[in-house]
């Protein structure tokens, strides 16, 4: 909140807009103390019912109508849903139309759902003058996702490709190697071809469902099947998309209506304002081209399409549908900042693979919410399994997480220079803390004290996991100490210099 905010207290701007005093510059006041505030605390005493601000829904300036009518919806005012749907229907002035139904949208408006389904009707078929597009295609927007919100979108579900289609599965180059690897161990009654791709590992199959299942790949994104690279202008893309037949393929692999609810994902240098407004665009036009069997809804959407910068120029075109690969990682439901992605943490077990054995006793000494056990455990199940962190909300979300994902791991809050057992353990597997704010000094003796503590809970012939990005520092431990050996070295990420190493403990 601005200081110019915190000296302007709800109270003063409210008894200023009762005497009708700069009434345009107080409901953008209000408006703004709300959203920083982020609650009506002591709100309802000043405000009441509100007949204040429903009166100025009649006045004759377009904008105070138009703020009158977005505060009643932060006010979260319900007596007030009445006069907004009748304001709403007679408002003469464009885009104050869509306010009125922002509004609606964060009050209970279900009574006139019949009403706004036949203004969308309407609105769908009527060719606007140039003029008008912008607020008939905010109206029609604000519409969408109202109903949407009162009847909840009508999910597809997926039921399989009827011919053989193209899918990327999306990782870095490390991750890929490993992809490319699991791919090859499906059954061979799945049909399929996968190579390397700049972005993945790209695979031609009829059957996805198997792979789904793996976890090492970031996304999976069904390919578009355009003849070209999409040119990098929101007509171009537009066009590309739909003339590539891909409401006919998503239509022909997921059961359901006749519309899909979409959102827009560009990857791309574009500037913030400069991607917004090709984002708009783009849903506006294949709102109007599909004929509004795809409908832009972000908040709520069931399909994203995702638009690749290329090397050259131009788009590679893809879609992504959350709810093929929603219960992959089920169990992560609590993360913290640090958290490592479990996609990531299934590669890192997968290459520490022929290093694991089964039944082993094992610690991760910076735990986290526990995914670098969890997924080394599904991969190779352990016998004990302990996670130590200083941090007591991670120790408390690992829990959680654990539990969801049907492990037995011991936490414990505890900082790893002070942790004690009375049992050794065969392998230690830790995602290592960043540097943050400690000086090179100060990370050089962490790395000295870490590989002293481990070598007091670490069997003989233990291995040690370790991703970190301070290669200097454990290659310098490795060169001082006779009681450990390097046995593999894997770059994960080159450019922020994250490395795999499988170390023993001798």
């Amino acid at each position: 909140m601005t200081q110019k905010q915190e000296e302007i207290s709800f109270e003063t701007c409210w008894d200023e807009l009762s005497r009708g005093e700069h009434v345009r510059q107080n409901l953008s006041s209000l408006r703004s103390i709300l959203r920083e505030k982020g609650d009506r605390q002591g709100m309802p005493g000043c405000v009441g019912d509100g007949a204040d601000i429903i009166g100025l829904l009649s006045d004759k300036e377009p904008k105070v109508r138009k703020n009158a009518a977005l505060l009643l919806g932060d006010l979260g005012l319900c007596s007030a849903v009445g006069e907004l749907y009748a304001h709403y229907e007679s408002e003469e002035t464009l885009f104050v139309k869509s306010a009125y139904l922002a509004a609606l949208q964060k009050l209970d408006a279900s009574a006139y759902i019949e009403a706004f389904k036949a203004r969308r009707k309407e609105l769908a078929s009527y060719v606007p003058a140039e003029e008008e597009k912008k607020h008939i295609a905010a109206e029609l927007r604000q519409l969408e996702e109202l109903i949407a919100g009162i009847e909840g979108i009508g999910r597809h579900r997926f039921i399989g490709f009827d011919a053989e289609q193209k899918f990327l599965l999306t990782a870095n180059h490390r991750q890929s190697e490993v992809i490319l690897e699991e791919t090859a161990k499906i059954s061979a009654s799945v049909k399929r071809s996968a190579k390397l791709h700049p972005l993945g590992v790209l695979v031609k199959s009829q059957k996805l469902l198997p792979f789904v299942k793996l976890r090492t790949y970031r996304e999976l994104l069904l390919c578009v099947p355009v003849k070209e690279r999409v040119k990098a202008t929101p007509e171009d893309a537009v066009n590309a998309v739909w003339k590539s037949g891909i409401y006919q393929m998503l239509s022909a692999c997921m059961e359901g209506g006749e519309v899909f609810y979409f959102r827009l994902d560009v990857r791309s240098a574009m500037g913030p304002d400069e991607k917004s407004a090709f984002v708009k665009a783009f849903a506006q036009k294949l709102e109007a081209i599909s004929g509004r069997r795809f409908v832009n809804a972000p908040k709520s959407y069931e399909i994203e399409f995702r638009l690749i910068a290329a090397k050259e120029s131009g788009f590679l075109p893809f879609v992504r549908i959350p709810s093929l690969t929603a219960g992959r990682f089920s169990y992560r439901r609590n993360v913290v900042s640090a958290s490592i992605h479990p996609s990531l943490a299934a590669v890192l077990a997968a290459l520490a693979r022929p290093y694991l054995k089964e039944d082993a006793k094992i610690l991760d000494p910076f735990c986290g919410v526990g995914t670098m056990l969890i997924e080394r455990d599904i991969l190779v199940p352990a016998r004990e399994k302990y996670g130590v962190d200083i941090y007591d909300d991670a120790i408390k979300f690992a829990r959680e997480n654990a539990a969801a994902a049907g492990e037995q791991i011991h936490f414990i809050h505890r900082d790893y220079f002070d942790f004690r057992h009375s049992h050794r353990f065969d392998e230690i597997i830790a995602n290592m803390p960043l540097r943050g704010r400690k000086t090179k000094e100060e990370m050089d003796e962490f790395y000295r004290r870490f590989f002293e503590k481990s070598r007091e809970l670490l069997a003989k012939e233990a291995t040690l996991i370790l991703y970190a990005n301070e290669v200097g520092f454990i290659k310098k431990q490795l060169r001082l100490r006779r009681d450990y050996r390097l046995l593999q070295e894997f770059v994960i990420r080159e450019k922020e210099q994250f490395h795999l190493f499988i170390i023993r403990a001798v």
